[in-house]
């Protein structure tokens, strides 16, 4: 494997200038809003690690908490509106009738290949096809800011051939 296609969660993260709980406080200041102590406790959870998640399994994590510090679920959906509106987060795709997130802030450039079966993501980091989008643009006349690239397919499990009981007679 290349250093070019590595997975993106072995890629180091981005330095950044203003933390992620800071930033959110900048944008909901510009709103009128408070950073109150629920909407904190859910940026702290949501950039402990960086895994994808929907907010069903944020409500989960938020509930087995053991610090005693509760935060309603109606909170958590509407903070996560807030944090992809402020750039802290992004939707990577609906899976299951569930809206997928992951960090937007913080975390270096990356694409997605996702399993249109059973939702499986998998990030991954190609310098070639960054390369191809730039020369794209260019010839459009068209100055690229960035991208996202999804690709939808069947992942290595679920595009196995299943043997059937037949076979294994």
């Amino acid at each position: 494997m290349t250093p070019e296609d590595l997975p993106a969660s072995e890629l180091a993260a981005v330095q950044v200038a203003v933390s992620p709980i800071d930033k959110f406080r900048e944008y909901l200041s510009t709103r009128g809003m408070k950073l109150t102590v629920e909407r904190s406790i859910i940026v702290e959870e949501v950039f402990s690690d960086h895994e994808h998640f929907d907010a069903e399994q944020l409500v989960a994590r938020l509930s087995r908490r053991q610090d005693g510090r509760s935060v309603s679920r109606s909170s958590v959906y509407r903070t996560l509106g807030y944090m992809k509106e402020a750039g802290l987060l992004r939707k990577v795709a609906r899976s299951h009738d569930r809206e997928i997130y992951e960090h937007d802030y913080g975390y270096p450039q990356h694409d997605h290949l996702i399993c249109s079966k059973c939702g499986t993501l998998i990030e991954f980091h190609n310098d070639a096809v960054s390369d191809i989008l730039e020369e794209v643009a260019a010839r459009h006349g068209f100055r690229m800011a960035g991208h996202r690239l999804e690709v939808y397919g069947l992942c290595a499990e679920c595009s196995r051939p299943r043997r059937s009981r037949l076979d294994r007679i």
